[in-house]
C-alpha cells in the first residue's frame, strides 16, 4: 500500500504544478502547443525518475554536508544526456524548447524530490515516486498546453479543429498561460470543495 500512495500522491494531491506550485517556469513559457508541453514532460520525466533512482541507490553511502552539490552533478548528467539525444534527434523540438531543457537542472520539482524523497527512502519507492510526479507534471502541462493550442490556434497537436481566425490569439501568449493555469486551479478547487 504504502508503493502505490508513493506513486499516486503525485499525480492529484500533491501534483507538482496544480497543488506544490513548483516548476510553473517551463510550465507557463513552453505550454503554448500541446507538443511542447508533452515534450518538456518527456524531457523532465526522463531526469526526474533517473536522478530518483541514482539517488536512491547512492543514499546510504553519500555524506549529507555534500549531498546537494551531488545530486547536481547526477541531475545535470540526466539532462546532459536529455539535451544531446533532443538536440540530435528531435531539432524541432530541442529548437522549440530552448533554454527551457538545460534549466531542467534547477527545477524545483527534480531537486525537491531528490532532497525531499529520493535521500530518504528504498530505491523502488523512489522509482515509483518519480513516476507519479512526472505523470502528474505531464497530466497538469498537458492539459494546459492542449487548452491554450485549441483555444489560441484552434488546433490539437497542430492538427486543426477550427479557422484561427476565431481562435483567442491570447491564448498561446504569455498571459494565457496564466489564465489557464488560474482556470485549471479554481476548477479543481471548486471540485476538492465539493467532495468535502
Amino acid at each position: 500500500m504504502n508503493l502505490w500512495k508513493d506513486f499516486n500522491q503525485g499525480i492529484v494531491r500533491e501534483n507538482p504544478v496544480l497543488r506544490l506550485m513548483i516548476g510553473l517556469c517551463p510550465t507557463l513559457a513552453v505550454s503554448n502547443n500541446a507538443i511542447n508541453a508533452l515534450g518538456m514532460s518527456v524531457a523532465v520525466a526522463f531526469v526526474l525518475i533517473g536522478s530518483n533512482l541514482v539517488i536512491a541507490l547512492i543514499r546510504k553511502i553519500t555524506p549529507d554536508e555534500i549531498r546537494i552539490p551531488i545530486f547536481l552533478i547526477i541531475i545535470s548528467t540526466f539532462v546532459t544526456v536529455c539535451d544531446y539525444v533532443m538536440q540530435a534527434y528531435t531539432q524541432a523540438l530541442y529548437q522549440a524548447l530552448g533554454v527551457f531543457v538545460p534549466l531542467i537542472v534547477v527545477n524545483c520539482i527534480i531537486l525537491g524530490r531528490a532532497e525531499a524523497f529520493a535521500y530518504k527512502n528504498p530505491v523502488l519507492n523512489s522509482v515509483l515516486d518519480g513516476v507519479g510526479m512526472s505523470l502528474g507534471f505531464t497530466l497538469a502541462l498537458g492539459s494546459i498546453g492542449v487548452i491554450r493550442e485549441v483555444l489560441g490556434a484552434g488546433s490539437v497537436f497542430g492538427i486543426p479543429l477550427f479557422d484561427e481566425r476565431i481562435a483567442a490569439t491570447i491564448m498561446i501568449l504569455p498571459p494565457g498561460a496564466f489564465i489557464t493555469i488560474g482556470c485549471i486551479m479554481a476548477f479543481l478547487n471548486k471540485m476538492e470543495n465539493k467532495v468535502l
